[in-house]
């Protein structure tokens, strides 16, 4: 135990690299991962609709529900990696149980059964967040921990722009069979795997405080108060944050065809990889809030763009700046968090703030779902940019 590297202190945080190995070696694990995830997340919808003959309520049931186990699996993940004082072991568990359940979608007959698939991925994404997430701000000094997140970010969406790419590639060469494309991630999963259980080392967090011996719901944790307004700031925009499922359906609504699905995702996925890493940077430099204000503000415009869009051609111009919204606050609100939070309560804390964003996806989803079918196909859009633009002003 002993032997285990310690949290980077401010002695040597000047010399430390930009980009550890630690930093590095997560993020081609997150670039495999994602390609695995990505590959078959777009063709979700036409599986679901053309193959099983699901409709959006039942999108709104899955996506929302999935979620919402992620989210418990963040934050029992996030208090263990604070006992044990361990965080790789935990966050290659969760890399390894998704990507040995995601391939589980070529045999799937109904959608009760991609329901239980898509519980288990997720649940085994949320469980590895956390103890992940810990583990990269404790990689780098302060100074970085924007950059070491951007980079992170960026690798797992420039995944998320091959996995698309390779899924239009191999549904042409499969004769548009889609379960051979969810076999196919297989590959990429396996690479992920790999990558974190013989390329990631363990550092070994700051000695626990009476703060991180409490519970993980403790108020004590949150004692901070702009983590305390930033987290309900968050849980007020994730209730308007459905699933991107519908993003999709909607996309076809108005007149995207369906093997076109997985382009939109490398657009989107295009613009937030280029972006990410710049956008962490740029946060080490700038009070972190005024990017995730911004891109609070660039959801609500893109939402509302599709609530009042009449054409494809509307799609194909919303999907860049929705890749900018993700750019601008994903990496950005984790480097957030390690600012305000020591390492010795920091996985935890990463639980339970992933924890609040996921239980409120069942909610979201399943309301975006309710309104697209008892209302019309805009209306979910409409109110998630009153959500977002509410949660902007929290901030």
């Amino acid at each position: 135990m002993s032997s285990l590297p310690s949290s980077p202190s401010p002695a040597v945080s000047a010399a430390a690299p930009p980009l550890s190995r630690n930093v590095r070696a997560l993020g081609w694990t997150a670039f495999f991962n994602d390609t695995a995830t990505e590959m078959g997340y777009w063709l979700l919808p036409q599986f679901l609709v053309g193959v099983l003959g699901a409709g959006p309520m039942v999108f709104g049931l899955i996506e929302g529900a999935a979620e919402t186990v992620a989210s418990f699996g963040r934050l029992v993940s996030g208090f263990l990696a604070d006992r044990w004082r361990r965080r790789k072991p935990l966050a290659a568990v969760g890399y390894t149980v998704a990507n040995l359940t995601k391939p589980l979608l070529a045999v799937a007959q109904s959608w009760p059964q991609v329901f239980w698939i898509r519980c288990f991925d997720r649940a085994a994404k949320g469980f590895r967040a956390a103890p992940r997430d810990a583990l990269i701000a404790d990689s780098v000094p302060a100074d970085q921990r924007g950059a070491a997140f951007g980079f992170r970010q960026a690798m797992d969406s420039a995944g998320a722009m091959a996995g698309p790419l390779a899924a239009i590639l191999l549904l042409s060469f499969f004769a548009g069979d889609v379960r051979k494309v969810f076999w196919a991630a297989a590959v990429p999963g396996l690479a992920s795997v790999l990558l974190v259980w013989f390329a990631v080392r363990e550092v070994r967090p700051a000695a626990p405080s009476e703060i991180s011996k409490s519970p993980a719901w403790s108020p004590s944790r949150f004692r901070d108060r702009k983590l305390l307004l930033m987290v309900v700031a968050v849980a007020v925009f994730s209730l308007a944050n459905s699933s991107d499922l519908f993003l999709i359906l909607r996309a076809q609504h108005l007149g995207v065809r369906a093997e076109l699905a997985p382009l939109l995702g490398l657009v989107f996925n295009l613009v937030y990889t280029l972006l990410s890493w710049p956008a962490g940077r740029l946060s080490d430099r700038i009070p972190r809030h005024i990017l995730v204000v911004l891109g609070y503000l660039v959801y609500a415009g893109v939402y509302l763009g599709f609530a009042r869009a009449h054409s494809s051609r509307a799609v194909w111009l919303l999907m860049p700046l929705y890749g900018l919204y993700y750019a601008l606050t994903e990496g950005v609100l984790k480097a957030w968090i390690s600012d305000l939070v020591p390492s010795s309560s920091r996985a935890s804390v990463y639980g339970v703030f992933n924890w609040v964003v996921g239980v409120t996806a069942l909610p979201a989803s399943l309301v975006a779902g309710w309104l697209w079918q008892h209302h019309s196909p805009a209306a979910p859009f409409y109110v998630s940019a009153g959500f977002a633009s509410l949660a902007a002003l929290l901030l």
